[in-house]
């Protein structure tokens, strides 16, 4: 199992670093963060944008999870699933969760949702310079026919804390208190919640997907660059994808080197190169839905 502070960095000589390691080395310079190197959504994803607008604000009055400072720290999200029937009126469609700023956590709600039967979530991280629409959009394509819940956060600053800064911090608090709304208004899979995401997102998502492993079952990580979680929990299934032509996180130094460490610390993981670039094609998004709703 990978240890507390096991961090695999993609950097031009492709070396591995502790978490630590990779703090001062940003410090001095010496690697330059995701947020410069990787770039934003329009960039980076090749597939076509969704132009369904965002609806109301979710009821705000609906209590959160107040994060604790040494879970933040540590990546450990607290909320989880309920164990009773939500009540209240259901809204459809894509939403914002109220919280400070409209953009800051957006849901949709497949169209044939309701509070009799537990639905699947997936949480979506976009790439550098992206927000939470460019997270939400890989999926949302696939949400009504699958009846999946997706939830979207946007990242604090130019991409996730971990890649910025070198450790958790605000974007996991922001992560558990919208998880916490959604536990408390739906009726939500515990077995079948995943998280996944595009570039930056990707690597964010292996991230908190492994130290919440006991969470989320399946992780699904589109063109990473890095895997740097705290203490790993759980044994979640992981999905990587990534194209053998891409010239922003090349291959070599970053999935091809990912998946066999992973593989090496027991993890199931389901890896596919695809002739391509920095991208998401649309037949991989089906490939890994297949295999997430197919177990494999």
């Amino acid at each position: 199992m990978l240890n507390r502070f096991a961090c695999l960095v993609r950097v031009a000589l492709g070396a591995r670093f502790s978490r630590r390691q990779f703090v001062r080395l940003v410090a001095t310079g010496a690697v330059v963060p995701f947020a410069v190197t990787c770039g934003g959504d329009d960039e980076d994803r090749q597939d076509t944008p969704n132009d369904r607008p965002v609806g109301s604000p979710v009821n705000a009055e609906i209590p959160t999870v107040s994060p604790d400072a040494s879970a933040v720290a540590a990546g450990k999200l607290i909320a989880r699933p309920g164990n009773t029937v939500p009540a209240g009126e259901i809204t459809t469609g894509l939403q914002s969760l109220g919280f400070e700023r409209d953009e800051d956590a957006i849901l949709y709600v497949p169209a044939n949702y309701t509070h009799v039967e537990p639905a699947p979530l997936a949480v979506m991280f976009h790439g550098a310079g992206g927000d939470a629409r460019g997270g939400i959009d890989l999926f949302l394509g696939d949400a009504d026919t699958a009846g999946m819940l997706l939830l979207a956060t946007r990242s604090r600053e130019a991409t996730w804390d971990i890649a910025s800064s070198g450790g958790f911090g605000a974007d996991v608090a922001l992560l558990d208190r919208a998880l916490g709304v959604i536990f408390a208004r739906y009726v939500v899979d515990p077995a079948r919640i995943a998280v996944g995401g595009f570039s930056d997102g990707a690597s964010y998502a292996l991230s908190v997907g492994l130290t919440n492993g006991d969470l989320f079952g399946v992780v699904m990580a589109f063109s990473p660059g890095f895997v740097a979680p705290g203490e790993a929990e759980g044994q979640p299934r992981i999905f990587i994808a990534h194209g053998t032509q891409d010239i922003v996180l090349p291959i070599d130094t970053t999935s091809r080197v990912i998946a066999p460490q992973l593989r090496a610390d027991g993890y199931a993981v389901e890896f596919v190169e695809f002739d391509g670039l920095h991208q998401v094609p649309d037949d991989i998004v089906d490939d890994a839905l297949d295999w997430w709703f197919n177990d494999g």
